[in-house]
């Protein structure tokens, strides 16, 4: 690819909201207020304003390898801090997808070099589960239950934190998991429980 063309598609994107609202961009530069903190995967295919419908301004993002949320990863710690505490977002989204390479990654038993510790996320959460995986015997199927698996995992990770617990007190945050089904377009809705989450982790992990 010609990064040459980039600059091109930019003055054709500013062409074009231009033309919807003269007024795009002073609007755009007075500031943020949005309602969600999207948490996804760093997959080029899984873009996270496009397949939700949003537009600039109304979802904050933060992407990483499977959509991991990790205690010593500051990036992550600090775009969920600043969602909360300053942004005052009253949506946390955790969006995996399936056929994830960071999920199929960790699966496989080989050296991944740098990887390895980042993918360990993950391989926990296939070990905590491994019961429930080991019994499915499609390898697919097992694969897109352990996207599934460490979604859940991921918000229980985002539950933990203090800064949520307090603004899920205070003004009702929700945390939601999803999955995002490359093959169809569709976001799926896991319907997970957040309030029987946190009340499971709540003995020890309790934090405000």
């Amino acid at each position: 690819m010609e990064l040459n063309k980039i600059f091109e598609n930019n003055k054709v994107w500013i062409s074009s909201k231009l033309k919807e609202d003269p007024d795009y961009f002073k609007k755009l530069n007075r500031g943020q207020k949005p309602e969600v903190l999207y948490i996804g995967c760093s997959d080029s295919r899984v873009t996270a304003e496009d397949l939700m419908g949003m537009q600039p301004g109304e979802v904050f993002v933060h992407r990483n390898i499977a959509n991991v949320v990790n205690s010593i990863d500051l990036n992550a710690q600090s775009v969920i801090n600043y969602a909360v505490k300053h942004l005052k977002v009253k949506h946390i989204v955790v969006c995996g997808h399936y056929n994830c390479g960071g999920v199929k990654s960790a699966m496989e038993q080989k050296d991944l070099g740098l990887l390895n510790p980042w993918l360990r996320n993950i391989r926990d959460v296939y070990r905590h589960h491994s019961k429930e995986l080991n019994l499915i015997k499609n390898e697919h199927e097992r694969y897109n239950r352990l996207v599934e698996l460490n979604v859940e995992e991921q918000c229980i990770n985002v539950l933990k934190m203090a800064e949520v617990q307090k603004a899920y007190k205070d003004y009702g945050l929700k945390v939601h998991g999803w999955v995002f089904d490359i093959s169809t377009g569709k976001l799926i809705d896991q319907n997970l429980n957040a309030e029987s989450l946190l009340a499971e982790i709540m003995e020890i992990y309790r934090l405000d």
